[in-house]
């Protein structure tokens, strides 16, 4: 066991977030925690880690526990270059390293009075060395920079980086660190999906604990095997990843509103029986055993229901023609970087296009580059475009959402307007408010509601489901499905590219590649890429596949046995040096024999260097 929170409560005078919680974390335990925007959950992650104290209840940890937190909105801080900073954590592991080597020095001059003492220092050492695998540091940082995408800014001052680049580079501090319990609040934000997959398996093998709090259904499901959901200030339970936790609740709910009824129907029955009876003298005394009877009985609560998810729908007056939009021998800049030359795209009625591609490829820029006036931009015949501003720059922080609704579309009835508002999750208090006032996620409802009042039929989404909860992504995901217009989308929630897209369009290398099918079909064809033989280069940009010389992958093949070969010399050559060390260890005494085993040894780690910074360079 990690921590145990047990009865926990905790909130305000009129106000309880949490209420008689209780759950433990266990070694090795992977959980995800759901729960609707203001439930409460980074409340409970900081009553776990004791950043905050309960109002009533017990919170247990263990003794020497080692925790990591990744909070949504904290970042990495400091103004050390990324690769100095990443040093940091290994610092006790150079100078293990340097105190060997000071040892091996030392031992090399040394009498044979003082080589016994000598010899222990270094056997002593080289165990700790092993136990923290402190040779192979360097690899896990570069390892770890570049899956996070950091590995070609190194001498980066992390002063001078974004908000979310800290946040990326936070995370990369954590899993150097390898805390014992992993707690992750949105870790996918600010990734995209390259590096999602990336961290996905990386995790995967992840020695410790993880608590996971996060949006995206295909990282709960890959990482998760235990669910909790936090709902109206109480904590329930499931076995399973976010996928089983979903038909597991739906059963539960539906065992709970049996249950409750079914006590309802007998308690009714038997005030009936003692309303009819109690008065009669010859019935009286079975009345009075159903008086007992319900004085007895243990009442059921009514199940607390979760919140009925918001509604979309997305309609239009009138259809376009066929091709809706064509853009031809384009170029796309941003910030003086030319992110695509002479590109061409064409979206066809009815076709649900996701735009896919690395941070900085431009997604969204070329979103708002088919927007522009451009004269290299053709839209058809009745395209009425209505677009989803993820930054919300249409919104007018110091009005009332309701006068930034109805300021817009002022032909609505203010009764249209208001059910249009409730209908996407924002009550009566929410709508008397000002825009600034409102959280991520009702400000996207907002927005949400927004798009549905323009009725267009092409409808532009730049990363729609940002600061959604789960039951919101979900019910846009069926609206957007259910919408018969046409789409063209940025998302990084991989679930949603694959319920919605029909057709992927992947910016890379300054090109549009275009893959014709859902995104399944697009993971499985970049997957399936390096083991096809190399189509022709006009086959491959109408097939998605990639185009590869026969002495490209010649030297891919070589690359990789190297790879192999070295794995194998490196493990050998530390099973020789632990077989030296125990020969070291019982030859201490022997002056001549520890110089031939120090010298032996040397000779290794010369090798070992070597062999690890080709090893660096190939993967």
């Amino acid at each position: 066991m990690l921590v145990s929170l047990e009865n926990i409560s905790y909130g305000y005078t009129d106000l309880r977030i949490v209420e008689n919680v209780s759950f433990a974390v266990n070694e090795g335990e992977r959980i995800g925690l759901l729960g609707g925007n203001g439930e409460g959950k980074t409340t409970l992650i900081k009553l776990m880690l004791g950043y905050l104290t309960p109002d009533a209840g017990t919170v247990l940890r263990k003794n020497g526990i080692r925790a990591g937190y990744l909070e949504q909105s904290g970042g990495f801080e400091g103004n050390d270059t990324v690769e100095t900073a990443m040093r940091r954590i290994f610092r006790e592991d150079e100078e293990l390293i340097e105190r060997l080597r000071e040892t091996e020095r030392q031992m090399e001059r040394a009498s044979e009075n003082e080589l016994s003492v000598l010899s222990a220092r270094y056997e002593s050492l080289n165990k700790r060395i092993a136990a923290r695998d402190s040779y192979h540091f360097e690899v896990k940082i570069k390892t770890v920079l570049g899956g996070m995408g950091f590995l070609d800014r190194l001498d980066q001052r992390t002063d001078t980086m974004s908000g979310g680049e800290k946040t990326r580079l936070k995370l990369c501090r954590l899993l150097l660190e390898e805390p014992d319990l992993l707690v992750l609040d949105e870790p996918t934000n600010h990734l995209d999906i390259k590096t999602l997959f990336w961290l996905e398996e990386y995790l995967s093998s992840y020695r410790g604990a993880l608590f996971i709090v996060s949006h995206d259904r295909y990282f709960l499901d890959r990482l998760t095997n235990r669910t909790l959901e936090l709902l109206a200030g109480n904590l329930v339970s499931y076995q399973g990843n976010y996928s089983k936790y979903k038909i597991l609740r739906e059963e539960r709910y539906k065992r709970l509103e049996r249950e409750y009824e079914k006590q309802r129907e007998e308690i009714a029955k038997l005030q009936d029986y003692v309303d009819r009876n109690i008065v009669r003298a010859t019935t009286a005394k079975s009345a009075q055993s159903r008086v007992k009877q319900l004085d007895r009985m243990e009442l059921l609560e009514k199940p607390v229901l979760p919140p009925p998810p918001p509604r979309f729908r997305f309609a239009y007056e009138e259809r376009p023609y066929e091709r809706v939009l064509h853009a031809e021998k384009f170029d796309l800049t941003a910030g003086g970087k030319v992110l695509l030359k002479d590109a061409e795209f064409t979206l066809m009625r009815g076709e649900k296009c996701a735009l896919l591609g690395e941070n900085g490829t431009g997604k969204s820029t070329l979103l708002k580059y088919f927007l522009s006036k451009n004269p290299a931009v053709q839209l058809g015949r009745f395209a009425k475009i209505a677009y989803y501003d993820q930054e919300n720059a249409d919104l007018d922080g110091e009005e009332r959402v309701l006068e930034a609704f109805w300021g817009k579309y002022s032909l609505l009835s203010q009764t249209d307007a208001r059910k249009l508002l409730a209908q996407a999750g924002l009550d009566a208090e929410d709508v008397n408010k000002k825009v600034k006032e409102l959280s991520g996620g009702l400000k996207a409802k907002l927005e949400l509601s927004l798009l549905q009042a323009r009725r267009g039929n092409v409808l532009f989404l730049d990363e729609p489901t940002n600061h959604l909860d789960l039951p919101a992504r979900e019910a846009l995901e069926e609206a957007l499905k259910a919408f018969d217009g046409t789409l063209l989308f940025v998302s990084h929630d991989r679930r949603f590219i694959e319920a919605i897209a029909t057709r992927i369009a992947c910016l890379e290398d300054g090109k549009i590649v275009l893959f014709n099918g859902g995104y399944e079909q697009y993971l499985q064809s970049k997957k399936d890429a390096p083991k096809k033989e190399a189509p022709k280069a006009e086959q491959a940009k109408e097939q998605g596949g990639g185009y590869r010389s026969r002495a490209e992958r010649a030297k891919e093949t070589q690359k990789r046995t190297r790879i192999r070969e070295i794995e194998t010399r490196l493990e050998n050559l530390e099973a020789e040096e632990e077989s030296l060390n125990g020969e070291l260890a019982a030859n201490a005494a022997d002056y001549t024999a520890v110089q031939k085993i120090t010298a032996r040894l040397d000779a290794l780690h010369a090798e070992s260097d070597s062999l690890y910074e080709e090893y660096e360079k190939l993967i």
